[in-house]
């Protein structure tokens, strides 16, 4: 904890964002005068990225860790590569997992101290966090070490998070993901279609892909009911702070990631092109 405490007081040269201020829940963010042009790289941002599973929090968190220049933290990874790696709670963690319910807030804060310990003495500074907080007293925890400056809700209709859980992949051999699924949803109720396309991989790894134990129907239905009862209440303390950003995923990558560099102030050409590399 000492290290997590420490890089968290860390200094950031944080930019201004459109953030939604109101009581109630903030669907759509109003323009507003873009700030000044400020290098990307300058930006020490402290930002926590929320959704449900399958929504792509790691996806567009990792494209803007790029462009930021800080490091995507993932507690999904953190407890995978704990899980792969025989430790001391790789066998507790498997059954947790297994069984379609959350790690307990002790396992996750061990390994983010462990992280963060380790990007320090790596001279990191600022963070992307992915995966956490899941629970009110994860968020209460965190606020008692840092100033998160910014809360990104990413929203989906809860059958496309089912389809893309069903349809990820994984290379066996290089370990990177993919979406084997073609999302095609049609508006209901005045909200539009969605149309992704799938995320295939190159043909040096389509022999080689595996499916997450853990995405079968019946446990993808199990973590979004979780999900929901306990993150919910998260959603709602960043809310009342002020810092909560909810944004409802129009599309694909190409479509929806542009118009989430928009709403962040990141909408320079220059920018897009950086995240989207």
């Amino acid at each position: 904890m000492a290290a997590m405490t420490r890089l968290f007081r860390s200094s950031s040269a944080v930019f201004s964002i459109r953030r939604s201020l109101s009581s109630a829940a903030a669907t759509e963010f109003k323009p507003q005068p873009s700030p000044p042009r400020v290098d990307p790289k300058a930006r020490n941002v402290q930002w926590v990225f929320l959704g449900c599973p399958g929504v792509g929090k790691g996806t567009y968190a990792s494209r803007l860790s790029v462009l930021l220049g800080v490091p995507h933290i993932a507690t999904g990874d953190l407890v995978r590569e704990e899980l792969n790696s025989s430790g001391p709670m790789s066998k507790q963690l498997e059954e947790i997992v297994n069984q379609g319910k959350l790690v307990s807030d002790e396992i996750i804060i061990n390994l983010l101290s462990k992280r963060l310990e380790s990007g320090e003495s790596k001279g990191e500074s600022g963070f992307i966090l992915d995966g956490f907080p899941r629970t009110v007293r994860q968020a209460e925890i965190l606020n008692d070490v840092t100033d998160i400056d910014l809360v990104v809700n990413l929203k989906l209709p809860e059958q496309v998070l089912i389809d893309k859980c069903l349809g990820r992949r994984i290379c066996s051999q290089c370990g990177k993901n993919f979406n084997v699924a073609t999302i095609d949803v049609k508006g209901e109720n005045g909200n539009p279609d969605i149309y992704m396309d799938p995320l295939l991989p190159p043909p040096h790894c389509a022999s080689k892909l595996i499916t997450r134990s853990d995405d079968t129907e019946s446990i993808v239905k199990q973590r979004l009911a979780v999900y929901t009862e306990k993150s919910q209440p998260v959603e709602d303390f960043y809310r009342r702070q002020g810092k909560l950003l909810e944004f409802v995923i129009p599309g694909g990558i190409p479509e929806s990631l542009p118009k989430l560099l928009e709403a962040l102030n990141l909408d320079e050409n220059e920018e897009k092109q950086s995240a989207t590399v």
